[in-house]
């Protein structure tokens, strides 16, 4: 006796994903190991160069890589280092690349800028045309840092641009509309007297309202070309929870920046438009930061508030 035939059961599909699927990664792209070694290593050098470099200008003396006729210059230069130190160490603390590269760009700025205008006047380097051995040693040492830390940089940024990335991360901490013109203004202002100072230091050079020679106008014009880039970027990001490290370096920056000019403001043209027109953006740099942080401050309770809701 033939029995009916029974219904076939139709197998399970199978829902594991294919043995050679990539794993879902997180939004964002992930900040890589180099460049947070990278930011660590600047802002050890930073605290350590930089803080030298300040105390000797606040004691009336010079120390540099190369002479000058002003401590003013080494002196901000040191306190453009001491500024974005704890900056520095913020970055490395971050786990995305967003929240990081408004302050690595214009770290790669300043390190490439520094090296390159270091080599392009070595002959007026103390180690080019000789001095007092503790400048001689300080100029050598000053070339063998910024030279390894440019190959770093360049090595981190190339491991960090082959980073794989997530998802595209929402911003959630626009800036307000207010903020962007005075921004846009400051970062000009920064980028416009930088990239002056940097290509033509023998005419803009008389705008600085102190004494320069052209490798104090060159370093000088590297250090304001990066914080142009970096206000300019935090405008271009418009998400203050990806610009907090960099509004940590804006008043930390201005105030050791302030520091220096205090305490050498004899030496300083006040009364002139350069003199104002510095002193107008070293504000506008601190009320940028204090402001920020405020505003990231703000925003933070107020998401707290709304998830206790």
């Amino acid at each position: 006796m033939a029995h009916p035939t029974e219904p076939a059961v139709p197998s399970p599909v199978s829902e594991d994903p294919p043995a050679d699927a990539l794993p879902a990664l997180p939004p964002g792209r992930p900040l890589s190991a180099g460049v947070a070694l990278l930011a660590v290593a600047v802002a050890v050098v930073n605290l350590l160069v930089g803080g030298v470099l300040t105390v000797v200008a606040l004691t009336g003396h010079v120390l540099g890589a190369w002479p000058s006729p002003e401590p003013l210059t080494p002196g901000l230069v040191g306190a453009g280092m001491l500024g974005t130190a704890p900056a520095l160490f913020a970055v490395a603390r971050a786990t995305t690349w967003q929240e990081a590269r408004t302050l690595v760009l214009p770290l790669a700025v300043v390190l490439t800028g520094l090296f390159a205008v270091s080599l392009l006047n070595t002959p007026r380097l103390y180690i080019g045309h000789g001095g007092p051995i503790v400048s001689v040693l300080f100029s050598l040492g000053w070339l063998l840092t910024l030279g390894l830390l440019c190959v770093a940089a360049a090595v981190s940024l190339a491991g960090q641009a082959l980073t794989r990335s997530g998802p595209a991360v929402p911003r959630t901490t626009p800036l307000p509309g207010w903020a962007k013109p005075p921004l846009a203004v400051l970062g000009s202002s920064w980028l416009g007297i930088g990239t002056g100072l940097l290509v033509r230091p023998g005419f803009w050079a008389d705008f600085v309202p102190w004494h320069t020679n052209r490798v104090d106008a060159q370093a000088l014009g590297v250090w304001a070309l990066a914080l142009g880039v970096g206000v300019l970027g935090s405008l271009a990001e418009d998400d203050l929870d990806r610009t907090r490290a960099a509004l940590l370096s804006l008043p930390c920056t201005a105030l050791a920046m302030a520091v220096v000019l205090a305490a050498r403001a004899p030496h300083v043209d006040w009364s002139s438009g350069p003199g104002l027109g510095l002193a107008a953006m070293v504000a506008g740099l601190l009320a940028a930061g204090a402001s920020g942080h405020f505003l990231v401050r703000g925003a933070t309770g107020g998401r707290a508030l709304g998830n206790a809701g």
